[in-house]
This record gives structure tokens, sequence and C-alpha cells, in this order.
């Protein structure tokens, strides 16, 4: 790591009745941006070099676990949605009785903020990170500076989907031992990554295995799905936002089509929207220096408006 750039290490705070997981990178003086991972994923998936790169622009880096998924509480005593309620859902569009929605872990994120006595910073989300910080858009403006979206969506169901194989791949039971495990993780990650960019596997295996160790969560995995596939239609108050956003999505995405990313700009009002060629449902390292430049820009913009 850079001399200059201090790191936090790994914390816990209580926030939303729930022990919240996070580190930092940066100053505490600089202004706050706070990182929101997607499904089934930790907040080492934003990894430290990314993290690094916004610091050392004078941003203030937070990155934490979501409910359910590694250091943060799991929440064992909720149900788990069934296959048959995923199905219904599919063939039916019936609701899978999610036992939270992601405007609980939009919440959970506001929380955290007051137990870190931040009043307002830059929110960006990835995949179902961006849903969350949607959602803090719409339930709190005045506490969102900027609003980064990647590789998400709006919530509106009459949007491309992801291709059946995809989903299947997804969402095939884990293997319980833990080498099949890592090979099965490896070939779903490959297959989001794409082709156009050289696909890292020692990396992202050790990223892999470290997941594994602080703490994968199945069950969790699918509560939180579950809250997706519940959750409203953010289309209408998108439009109402009145926050400096981004939009970043890319051309190859075989999880949340391009279309959505689209559709996603053409809901808020002055968003700006950035296509990246070659970029699948992951964030390759060799567009870590335009992404991160892209989210500086529009810091920069939101801190002088």
């Amino acid at each position: 790591m850079p001399d200059n750039i201090k790191h936090q290490v790994a914390q816990q705070v209580s926030a939303n009745g729930l022990q919240i997981t996070y580190d930092s990178f940066g100053v505490p003086s600089d202004p706050v941006i706070i990182l929101i991972m997607g499904l089934g994923t930790q907040m080492i998936h934003w990894s430290d070099q990314f993290c690094q790169l916004l610091a050392t622009n004078k941003l203030r880096v937070i990155r934490f676990d979501n409910r359910d998924i590694g250091k943060s509480t799991w929440l064992t005593h909720y149900p788990v949605p069934s296959t048959w309620d995923f199905i219904c859902n599919s063939l039916f569009s019936k609701k899978v009785n999610a036992p939270y929605l992601l405007d609980d872990m939009a919440d959970d994120t506001l929380a955290l903020m007051d137990s870190l006595n931040i009043h307002k910073a830059h929110i960006v989300g990835a995949s179902m990170g961006s849903m969350i910080a949607q959602c803090m858009a719409l339930k709190s403006p005045n506490r969102v500076s900027s609003l980064t979206s990647i590789m998400s969506t709006t919530g509106n169901r009459s949007l491309p989907k992801a291709k059946i194989r995809v989903m299947a791949k997804l969402l095939k039971p884990l293997a319980k031992e833990i080498e099949p495990l890592v090979e099965q993780s490896l070939g779903v990650w490959r297959m989001l990554h794409g082709e156009y960019f050289p696909f890292d596997r020692e990396s992202v295996e050790k990223v892999i295995r470290y997941s594994v160790q602080r703490g994968a969560n199945p069950a969790g995995v699918t509560r939180q799905l579950s809250a997706i596939i519940d959750s409203p239609d953010r289309t209408l108050g998108l439009q109402k936002l009145q926050i400096p956003s981004l939009i970043i999505h890319g051309d190859i995405d075989p999880l949340v089509p391009v279309e959505c990313g689209i559709a996603t700009a053409a809901a808020i009002p002055g968003a700006t929207l950035k296509i990246l060629e070659g970029m699948g449902h992951t964030l390759p390292l060799q567009l870590y220096p335009q992404i991160v430049e892209d989210i500086v820009e529009l810091s920069n913009y939101a801190e002088n408006a």
C-alpha cells in the first residue's frame, strides 16, 4: 500500500440492530465515499487497490459487509425462501416472501453512517449494491452527495433479464468441500467476467478462498436474492432525484444486460451514462483508472455544486 494511504483495519459497529463490519482508507477529514457490494459478495470484493486509487484522490473510502454475509450479522432466525418460491416467481411473478427488502439494507447503510458520525457521503454501489444505493437516495436524498450505480438496474421487471444458462450456473447449489467449491466459484466469476479482458485466475481464487474464510453464507445469499426479487420498481422515484449521478455498465454484462444500465440513466434526471467496452459483470483491473476517474469527477462536481 502507498505510504501516504492510511488503512484503518476492520472494525464492527452497531447499526440498525445489527453488527456491521467495515474498514476505511484515506484521511478522516476528506469527503466520505461509501462502497456497497452486491449479492453474496463481501467488502473485500472492492479490492484494496481500487480503494487506494479512490483514496489517493482525496476521498475517505469506507467499505463494509452487508447483512447476512461476511463478518456482519447473519440473520439466521429468518426463514430461507424455498426453491418452489423462486420457481413460482419465475413462472407467475409471485413474491418469494423475502424476510427483508432492499430498503432494509439501505437502512443498514444509513445507520452505519450514523454510527460513524457521517451525515453525508458519496455512495457507490455494484449490482445489488447499486440497488441499495438507489434506495438510500430515495429514502434520504439529503444524505447522498452523489450516486454511482455500477452494473445495476431500476427494478423494472420488463427490462431484459439474464439468460437462463447464466442464472442456472449462478444459482446452482454450492459444493460442500472447499476445492470443488473454489472451482465452481471460479467458473461463475469467469462467466461473469467475459472474454474481453484477461481473467486473472490467481487473484480471483485468492479472493474466493479469503471470502470463504471470512464468512460465506449461502442461506444469507438466498435471503439477499429474495430481497431483490420482492423489492418494488424504483423508476418513478428515480425520476424525481436531484442528485448528481453516474451510471456505469459493461456492454457485455451477462447477468444484468446493458439495457438495464441505459434505463437507469434515463430514469435519473441529468445522470451521466458510461458504457464500458468489454466489461461484463465484474470490475476488471484494466478499467480501474477509468472508473475511478469518472467517480472522482462526479464527487468533485458534487462537492463544488
